[in-house]
């Protein structure tokens, strides 16, 4: 594949020239994934873009994924592969995970910019509990679904809905925050998937639920039944006046 553009460092691209540099590139992969869960890492190209390509073959890929494996903590399962750049041989490394945080040769990074900072004692806890309060929470565990098993119109029609551009379903989820290792979470089973999730509603006598006076099931995804929920409740609340 031939690219034409320019690359430029960021928060979640690190460009280096040689495989010489390839401690100062994993501390760099760590950095970014304790900072944004995903990281792009090129060998080949100079930092300020320039393609210089170099010597590589099958055994540079298993080496490369062997230092990964002994420097970086918790483990990680990287994407690497050989990829052309101007006619020239470059090495790509892509990674995404949620496992924070990452450590690089035992220390602790994070990505500011293009720069790799050592996070502080109250950073690191800082990014342990937040972490812990994520895993913590249903609706961003994996649902077990691919990103196919979900309707396509759903998703158009609630972009349309947010007043968000028209986009693909794998763009739009990411951008939504409802992948997580490219995988749909619950939160967009909820919303986007074909199986429908129960919902009822009631209507009862006083503040206790000894008397039920009207009761009706919907079902659904969560917006359809966000919307029978509301006309349920308009239709059953009654207002007496008096003269």
């Amino acid at each position: 594949m031939m690219v034409d553009f320019v690359m430029t460092e960021s928060e979640t691209l690190e460009l280096k020239s040689s495989l010489s540099e390839i401690k100062q590139g994993l501390i760099s992969l760590a950095s970014m994934l304790n900072k944004h869960c995903r990281a792009e890492l090129w060998f080949g190209v100079a930092p300020d873009g320039k393609i210089l390509g170099l010597d590589a073959n099958e055994k540079t890929l298993r080496d490369i994924s062997q230092a990964i494996a002994a420097h970086i903590e918790p483990v990680i399962y990287p994407k690497i592969v050989l990829q052309p750049l101007a006619g020239r041989n470059c090495l790509k490394v892509e990674a995404e995970s949620w496992q924070r945080p990452y450590f690089a040769y035992r220390r602790a990074y994070i990505r500011v910019a293009d720069e790799d900072r050592k996070l502080s004692a109250s950073e690191l806890t800082g990014i342990i509990l937040k972490n812990n309060r994520d895993a913590l929470r249903w609706e961003d565990e994996p649902c077990g679904l691919s990103i196919e098993q979900l309707v396509p119109e759903k998703i158009s029609s609630f972009l349309a809905r947010a007043g968000l551009p028209a986009d693909a379903p794998a763009s739009a989820l990411d951008k939504l925050g409802l992948l997580r290792q490219r995988q749909p979470i619950n939160a967009a089973k909820l919303f986007f998937a074909s199986s429908p999730i129960e919902l009822r509603c009631a209507v009862f006598a006083s503040t206790t639920s000894a008397t039920i006076l009207d009761r009706h099931d919907f079902t659904g995804d969560l917006l359809t039944l966000l919307q029978e929920a509301e006309k349920y409740i308009l239709q059953n609340i009654h207002i007496r006046s008096r003269a």
